[in-house]
């Protein structure tokens, strides 16, 4: 018994060791450079989706295996792990690490929900609809994570409203303990969490410590809110805490919290409803999510005559999907958990709020003025996010020339360019207004030396994602790979049988696969692993590749029905208001929601903004049919 439990505490470790030698045979029967490179990437592919190491460390597997089998020289090697794709990431997270640091995120939350009101059913709207426009921009699992808290706080009004109502005709507080109503304790601050973007759920626990909020144990740091034009003040949200998956212990005393059926409906679906929209804002922009920023550089890898996928393109394709998504996915919840009574559920008029939707409004207004006057910090961060975006619009725009036409020599400028010098700038703007001719109390005792700037070179550390950058460039290793030795022109020769299905066919069910890999595999890696299989399938049919990488690299970020599918799914199962029959049922829905609406959309207006109806030029110089 003790040797079993001594197996099973080292199942990884042996995982390992054992894989690669299993696999031996393979290079060691067939010395070809085909079976070499089928060798690493099924090592590379076993590590990944069974999570014995760190999906980083993993991505390192082709570093040394692919110059150890002589497939790419190690210089080729190294080159693929630094691309235009992480320039990119390098110049947003630096905007990300500036609206984070100074709170710009929490302001726009608690706008967009004073705005809406206390009714459940414009709440679930509200809140989806600014969870959806976070996420364009920043991960989708720091956007949960700071989502989640304000939403737990709105909850908890909404439940203690109807306590305080009952307080008021008793007698004592000793009336009010004996009725079960918590008294002293009604009032809950709101609290911001913040993880790293597809950090694997089983590593969240390695960062715990015990804290409570709202009765489920998870890590916090509370948001310093007081005097917001201080300029050496330090934002405790630019330190980085984990969410633990409460165990079932905590879990059941969670549920009795609530006092009626309808209280824990509401609870429910404003919980699900953040995992669903951070997930639908990742796929409106190219930089939404790295399964997106993956796609983005192996393509223009693969293709480089291809000026095809930019910013610009991939948001008007992507826009109207995200739209319909939310609409229809803010239906479905609400169906599935208020009901069918919208006018009841969504009504703006004020003589039909209740005393408890008046009070949850009132804490939130309470919230809202803790932030005080928007500071010089967060202004200065929205200038740059706007600007980001609308150079990254008019670059190319297609339908009319963009300032890149402005320089003599064309193609040198890319969307990591504006990123970058944007970036570039955040690091020396200093954090203080300046006053120019004028003397402020104390300036004369402050050095100059020491003004902060918007973010420093510690904030930038701490919100970049340094194991996807890794990740991506295994992933491009082993891409380069497979097309250097044959392996893909192989594979592509294999799948010549499914040649008589129509493409629509072929790229439903390549998303039906993928949405259902990824519910247990990280989307990084399911992508990574897809990607070059679909482009060789797409090349022997002679399909326009887009037609099948744009709908299954959006499907593959359809893990929703599982607290294991990706980072935002846990830190809201975190909460305990919802089961994982719960997550099921309404994650599938989402899904299906999701498939079909990326189906219609790449079918329609996908083929005239791509031109997916012929068969492009850039695609026949890898086209293996040509080869032969």
């Amino acid at each position: 018994m003790g040797l079993l439990q001594g197996l099973l505490q080292a199942r990884k470790l042996l995982l390992v060791i054992c894989v690669p030698l299993l696999l031996l045979p393979l290079p060691t029967i067939y010395p070809t450079s085909e079976a070499a490179c089928a060798y690493v990437l099924l090592v590379t592919a076993v590590y990944w989706v069974s999570e014995a190491v760190p999906l980083g460390a993993a991505a390192l597997v082709p570093a040394f295996l692919y110059p150890f089998f002589g497939v790419l020289r190690s210089s080729e090697v190294a080159a693929e792990y630094f691309k235009n794709t992480t320039l990119l990431l390098v110049g947003v997270i630096c905007v990300a690490a500036a609206v984070e640091k100074w709170n710009l995120h929490k302001r726009i939350a608690l706008r967009m929900v004073l705005m809406a009101g206390a009714k459940p059913g414009m709440l679930l709207l509200c809140f989806m609809c600014c969870t959806t426009m976070l996420s364009m921009w920043l991960s989708n699992t720091s956007t949960t994570a700071m989502v989640m808290p304000i939403v737990e706080a709105v909850l908890q009004e909404l439940i203690n409203a109807e306590e305080e109502q009952l307080v008021v005709g008793t007698s004592s507080p000793e009336e009010a303990e004996l009725m079960g109503l918590d008294v002293n304790n009604r009032q809950t601050s709101v609290e911001l969490i913040f993880v790293n973007e597809d950090t694997p759920t089983a590593d969240f626990t390695s960062l715990m410590q015990n804290k409570n909020l709202n009765g489920v144990p998870m890590v916090t740091k509370p948001v310093q809110t007081t005097n917001q034009q201080q300029p050496k003040r330090q934002h405790s949200s630019q330190e980085k805490s984990g969410v633990l998956i409460p165990s079932s212990k905590n879990q059941e005393p969670n549920r009795k919290k609530y006092r009626s059926h309808h209280d824990q409906m509401i609870c429910k679906c404003l919980s699900l409803s953040i995992s669903y929209a951070a997930t639908i804002g990742g796929l409106t922009t190219i930089i939404g999510t790295s399964t997106s920023l993956i796609f983005l550089e192996y393509f223009n890898n693969q293709y480089p005559a291809a000026e095809v996928v930019n910013f610009g393109t991939w948001f008007l394709f992507s826009f109207p999907i995200s739209l319909l998504m939310l609409v229809v996915s803010w239906f479905w919840m609400h169906w599935l958990f208020l009901g069918c009574n919208f006018k009841e559920t969504c009504s703006l008029s004020k003589k039909k709020k209740t005393k408890r939707e008046e009070l949850s409004e009132k804490r939130i207004r309470e919230e809202y003025e803790k932030l005080g006057d928007i500071s010089y910090p967060e202004m200065v961060t929205a200038f740059f996010f706007i600007l980001m975006t609308v150079l990254w619009f008019t670059r190319e725009p297609g339908f009319v020339p963009g300032w890149d036409s402005f320089f003599e020599k064309k193609g040198y400028r890319t969307d990591a360019t504006v990123s970058v010098f944007l970036g570039f700038l955040l690091f020396l703007i200093p954090a203080k207004k300046p006053c120019f001719g004028k003397k402020r109390d104390g300036a004369s005792q402050e050095p100059t030396q020491g003004i902060e700037p918007i973010i420093t070179w510690k904030d930038f550390q701490k919100t970049m994602p340094w194991e996807i950058v890794i990740l991506v460039g295994g992933g491009y290793a082993l891409a380069s790979g497979s097309k250097s030795s044959g392996l893909s022109t192989w594979i592509g020769h294999q799948m010549l049988s499914l040649s008589s299905l129509p493409p629509w066919a072929i790229t439903l069910l390549a998303c039906v696969l993928v949405s259902i890999v990824t519910e247990f595999v990280s989307n990084p890696a399911t992508i990574t692993i897809f990607l070059p299989i679909l482009c060789t399938l797409s090349e022997t049919l002679h399909i326009n590749p887009l037609y099948t990488l744009v709908p299954v690299t959006m499907s593959i970020s359809f893990a929703v029905m599982l607290p294991v599918g990706n980072p935002p799914n846990a830190i809201v199962f975190s909460y305990g208001h919802c089961q994982i029959k719960d997550m099921v049922k309404a994650g599938l829905g989402v899904n299906v929601i999701g498939l079909v609406i990326v189906m219609v959309a790449i079918n329609t207006w996908g083929v005239s903004l791509f031109h997916l109806d012929t068969f492009p030029a850039w695609a026949k110089v890898s086209n293996i049919t040509d080869q032969t």
